[in-house]
């Protein structure tokens, strides 16, 4: 079970990276369809954290959003609580 929670979030949190990049990106044409600030939210929240914070980082795309940090941080806080327990208890 731990195995496929790390292969969940693996996945999950590339989607999520490359979901933030098509919103950056995005977020330079005019008049370009956006992805949702809830989309991103929810991949976040769903697994996506560390993907998340990497594209936050890294293509510095919703850093002055401060829910976008706080969710992005209790994700991998809570996410790598998760794998640690699961890996400890054999889940």
């Amino acid at each position: 079970m731990a195995k496929f929670i790390i292969i969940y979030l693996i996945i999950i949190s590339i989607i999520t990276f490359f979901i933030y990049s098509i919103d950056k990106k995005r977020s330079k044409i005019p008049n370009a369809r956006r992805i949702s600030e809830a989309t991103l939210l929810l991949l976040s929240i769903i697994g996506g954290a560390f993907g998340g914070y990497i594209a936050m980082i890294y293509k510095h795309h919703k850093t002055k959003h401060w829910y976008f940090v706080i969710i992005n941080i209790l994700g991998i806080v809570g996410y790598s609580l998760l794998v640690y327990y699961a890996f400890k208890y054999n889940l």
